[in-house]
């Protein structure tokens, strides 16, 4: 469970320096990962990124100081890293509901978010079905697109690829094509921040075996050993679910580590409101 308190260790750093520009590769240097893994395992973890999170802090402490002291609203929005006041008052109306104005006037309710706790379950209250399973190195083929973890874009931009992807029938061909031992749609995050900091690859393929059709692009994946879990109900809810289960129970329980080589998320063409729906979460282990 070395990585929970990693983890915990890494939002005691940003709360120790919520009023400075903090980029998310600063924060995973904290605990020696890299910035792709750090997003990931706190937004699963935690339901937010680590941008959101910051900003609810900011605008958490900015209103406590706000009700107990005579600052002026202008120095506040500096304070708390925005660079106008308007700028400062559109985002604190959008948190609280009201204006710093209004507040100080003792108008409105405040929303608070507190510093986050990291805690980990190990009772396991729902069961997770999972296999363990070997696999040498495949290929899948399909289309890549780079994303900047800066500012989360990687979050808003990879909804966005599978919208492209369906649109212009690249899925459709995918399903066709797909010849190989996992059957379905793969959805694959590879780390690049090795080779550029804060970038990542986001992969929608399948795995083939043959040569790559004219149009897209081929990856390997490293031989691994995998955890491979089952995933039932609807999209977009039942994955989160799973991926949650995974690194809150799971993994502190499990004795596995993560293997750090790129995951894949893999979907069926069925209807993805059945509440049947069967997917699977792939997880190279060690």
């Amino acid at each position: 469970m070395e990585w929970v308190g990693s983890l915990q260790k890494a939002i005691d750093y940003m709360e120790q320096h919520l009023l400075e520009d903090l980029s998310i590769e600063s924060i995973a240097r904290q605990v020696n990962t890299s910035s792709f893994y750090f997003q990931r395992t706190f937004t699963i973890l935690t339901d937010i990124n680590v941008g959101e999170y910051l900003r609810r802090r900011r605008l958490t402490l900015a209103a406590e100081e706000l009700t107990r002291t005579n600052c002026k609203i202008i120095d506040l929005a500096f304070k708390y890293g925005y660079e106008t006041p308007e700028a400062f008052s559109k985002a604190f109306r959008r948190q609280h509901g009201v204006t710093p104005t209004e507040v100080r006037n003792g108008v409105g309710k405040l929303q608070s978010y507190n510093r986050l706790i990291i805690q980990v379950s190990l009772k396991g209250a729902e069961p997770m079905r999972y296999r363990i399973t070997e696999r040498d190195t495949f290929q899948v083929i399909g289309v890549k697109r780079g994303f900047s973890l800066v500012n989360e874009e990687n979050l808003v931009g990879i909804p966005k690829l599978w919208n492209e992807v369906h649109q212009d029938g690249t899925n459709g061909l995918l399903f066709r094509l797909n010849n190989g031992k996992i059957k379905g749609i793969l959805g694959v995050c590879v780390d690049k921040s090795h080779v550029q900091p804060n970038q990542m690859d986001y992969w929608i393929a399948t795995e083939y075996d043959g040569d790559v059709p004219k149009g897209l692009l081929s990856l390997n994946i490293p031989a691994s050993k995998w955890a491979v879990f089952e995933v039932h109900g609807p999209m977009p809810d039942a994955m989160p679910k799973i991926w949650k289960q995974i690194f809150s129970e799971w993994f502190p329980s499990s004795g596995y580590e993560h293997a750090g080589t790129p995951e894949l998320e893999v979907y069926s063409d069925d209807d993805p409101s059945n509440p049947n729906l069967y997917s699977e979460i792939w997880i190279p282990i060690k």
